[in-house]
């Protein structure tokens, strides 16, 4: 049904009519017999009839309602036990770690002790010299000052803006009032200023004569004391401030929040979210939260100096921790000040008698100053930094924790001759230093001699670990008792090469140095003997890729660029936020660590300067000596006669005249009986291993070994073996060389 309906608006010249139609209701299903249900034809609000089809769809016949796109919700958790665990995981700590933790306890203790000793000691000197002077200078001003105030107390003088505005106003009655009642206080406050200071005079002339000298000293210090402080200017205090405060506020969300816009990480739809309460953390603040949707932990990491600066503090004072339960969950911590520039202390060492290197030992402490342990057991490390950092002094702490243990043997060089490494001459089985030879002694040889020497060892090692009996080696690897059994001589073994780089840019042994430093830092490790280099220049040309590669752990002190930082660390290590050239000049002892463990971070390193260090090893030498484990050029002695400095000469020694081919083992055999102090261990081991190890003698001369196939009880027989011809190739080249040189 229609109707018109007349629309008139002001100004219309003429009525408009214009058609309209009713509104009815629209027709649903029943589909229910509830009573109370609304008849058929009529919905309650926002209720729709469900198999009413899309009429203006012509594919809507015989479609029904999809699937809910939220999946339903569960009202029981799969177990118990996941309930269990998600609520323990989700309770907060009834108590801040610096209470749990025993080191954090420790450091609490000494932080109190340190600075109220410091601060009553500040104030005890100057008690006399500055404190009483001033109390004495102040104490007449004092007595004026309290003197004026009883006055203007027994005179009532608050009481006279009244009186004279009443006088003002000329209100007789109010003033008389105001009058009597000031004449009632002053005689009354007369009295009592009367009897007090007779009792006051009367107590005083009792002390003078009746007391004894120390408490009428006590009471004269007392009220010159109390008339000080009363007469001590407002702007000049009279006790000094023992600590200037450093610049701390209570963090808030707002700040937070601030930081997250100006380092645009949210946006006006989308801002932050905290999962748990801002709150203090040992000497900072610790913030949780949670990014915007789509915002992940590298954004929060690249932003690391623009949230410093919303934060309004320094960036080395902001920490980012990822959340392995998301994505887009961040943990700040915020220190109070630098941490990093604060010294971590002496090394922990220095009250050491012993160290197991088997196990961890204390190397520093992370940015909140728990203790970080190192361990070089299966590793390699690579240290890099500029000059004057504390390099050396970082790795050198790792070495007098390995010259601790007298079952660890250590070989020490220093390219650069400096006299920090010097000290390790009491227990090091191998040292040198510098490049430059110096009394008869060449600094390289020596180096090349223990690098081959090491080298063979670790190649003995692993043959010796695969024939050791089961009950003795079960899997195949070093054990501690192993280790330091003295009759199978596999000790644990350290080798320190300190700026490295002044042997690999050598004009003439660099590359054999740098072929061996790979070898051992790749293979050596497994048989417990692990490589320590450290350098300043850790670029291609002085400290090349093929090395710094082969360790599994590195350690970055402050660096120039970025670039310098990702080829210490690692290709990569920049993008997971790990960059030392951030680290500033006072940061020094401080780096970064990555690999060792399966965490990076943040290592202040302890100091041990040259006498905490001589001490140290003093107490290693008398601990070996105890042990009986001190060897090498520590016990003065000197390397066996190197092979391979006379082994080409040697070969062609003991090879016959005719002989174009000659076996391996034969020719070691020979060589045993030619010189028996040097290739006398070799005649003693299998025939495979004596072959390698002439093969493996040979190969830096580039003499390599072929198959030589001999007649043997009339069956041909297969063996490695070596040419005559190659032997007097190598021997030309080397004389060349020297002859050059």
């Amino acid at each position: 049904m229609t109707e018109t309906t007349n629309f008139t608006s002001p100004g219309d010249p003429e009525d408009i009519e214009r058609p309209t139609a009713d509104v009815l209701p629209f027709r649903l299903k029943k589909t229910t017999t509830d009573p109370a249900a609304p008849r058929e034809g009529e919905a309650k609000p926002g209720e729709w009839d469900a198999e009413l089809p899309d009429t203006d769809d012509p594919d809507a016949d015989g479609l029904t309602e999809g699937a809910p796109v939220d999946p339903p919700r569960k009202v029981y958790p799969p177990s118990v036990a996941e309930w269990m665990e998600a609520r323990d995981k989700a309770r907060l700590p009834m108590l801040p770690d610096w209470v749990k933790l025993p080191d954090q306890r420790t450091a609490v203790r000494k932080w109190a002790v340190r600075h109220y000793s410091a601060v009553a000691g500040y104030h005890a000197i100057r008690l006399p010299l500055v404190y009483t002077p001033k109390i004495c200078m102040y104490s007449p001003r004092g007595a004026w000052r309290w003197s004026t105030a009883i006055g203007r107390w027994v005179s009532d003088t608050e009481g006279k803006p009244l009186r004279m505005a009443a006088v003002a106003e000329e209100n007789a009655a109010d003033y008389l009032k105001l009058s009597r009642q000031r004449n009632d206080r002053v005689r009354l406050r007369g009295i009592v200023a009367t009897v007090g200071g007779f009792v006051g005079l009367a107590a005083a002339l009792t002390l003078y004569v009746m007391a004894p000298s120390w408490l009428l000293m006590l009471a004269i210090a007392t009220l010159t004391t109390t008339l000080g402080v009363v007469g001590a200017p407002a702007d000049r205090p009279l006790i000094d401030m023992a600590k200037v405060k450093f610049r701390k506020r209570r963090l808030s969300s707002d700040i937070v929040i601030r930081a997250h816009e100006v380092a645009r990480l949210t946006s006006k739809d989308q801002t932050i979210a905290f999962p748990r309460p801002i709150g203090r953390d040992g000497d900072g603040w610790r913030v949780v939260v949670d990014l915007p949707y789509g915002k992940t932990f590298e954004d929060a990491l690249n932003a690391h100096t623009r949230l410093a600066s919303g934060l309004d503090i320094a960036p080395t004072q902001l920490f980012l921790d990822k959340d392995e339960t998301s994505g887009r969950r961040v943990s700040y911590w915020i220190a109070d000040r630098d941490p990093l520039a604060v010294p971590s202390g002496k090394s922990p060492l220095l009250g050491a008698t012993r160290v197991d290197f088997w196990k961890p030992f204390p190397w520093g402490v992370d940015e909140r100053g728990n203790p970080v342990m190192a361990t070089l057991l299966w590793l390699s490390l690579l240290v890099g930094a500029v000059p004057r950092q504390g390099k050396t002094f970082s790795a050198r702490t790792i070495a007098l924790a390995a010259a601790l243990d007298p079952y660890v043997r250590l070989y020490v060089f220093d390219g650069k001759a400096s006299p920090d490494w010097r000290t390790f001459a009491k227990v090091a089985h191998r040292i040198g230093f510098g490049i430059v030879p110096k009394n008869g002694t060449d600094p390289v040889q020596h180096l090349l001699t223990s690098l081959r020497e090491l080298k063979a060892d670790v190649e003995d090692r692993y043959h010796r670990l695969s024939e050791l009996p089961l009950h003795i080696c079960p899997e195949g690897k070093l054990t501690p008792e192993i280790s330091r059994d003295k009759k199978l001589n596999m000790p644990l073994t350290l080798f320190v090469v300190d700026e490295v780089q002044e042997y690999l840019t050598h004009p003439e042994h660099g590359k054999e140095v740098l072929s061996l430093l790979v070898y051992l830092a790749r293979v050596a490790p497994a048989v417990g003997v692990s490589v320590m280099t450290a350098t300043q220049k850790p670029d291609d040309k002085a400290c090349p890729s093929e090395l710094r590669d082969q360790h599994q752990a590195r350690f970055a002190l402050r660096v120039g660029a970025y670039q310098v930082s990702d080829t210490i660390l690692g290709a990569g290590s920049y993008s997971e936020g790990l960059d030392a050239s951030k680290l500033l000049k006072s940061h020094k002892g401080v780096g970064l660590l990555k690999g060792m463990s399966d965490d990076s971070g943040i290592v202040r390193t302890y100091l041990a300067d040259g006498r905490d260090a001589e001490r140290i090893l003093t107490r290693a030498a008398a601990l070996r000596e105890a042990e009986g484990t001190l060897s090498g050029d520590a016990a003065g002695e000197a390397p066996a006669p190197e092979t391979s400095a006379t082994i080409l000469d040697d070969v062609a020694t003991v090879l016959g005249k005719g002989e174009a081919k000659v076996w391996s083992e034969t020719v070691v055999d020979r060589l045993a009986d030619l010189r028996p102090d040097v290739y006398g261990p070799w005649a003693e081991m299998e025939a495979k291993p004596k072959a390698e190890a002439l093969t493996a003698a040979l190969k830096p001369f580039g003499v390599g070994t072929d198959q030589i196939s001999r007649r043997v009880d009339g069956k041909v027989v297969n063996k490695r073996g070596i040419k005559r011809e190659d032997i007097a190739t190598a021997i030309t080249e080397r004389n060349n060389k020297r002859d050059a040189g």
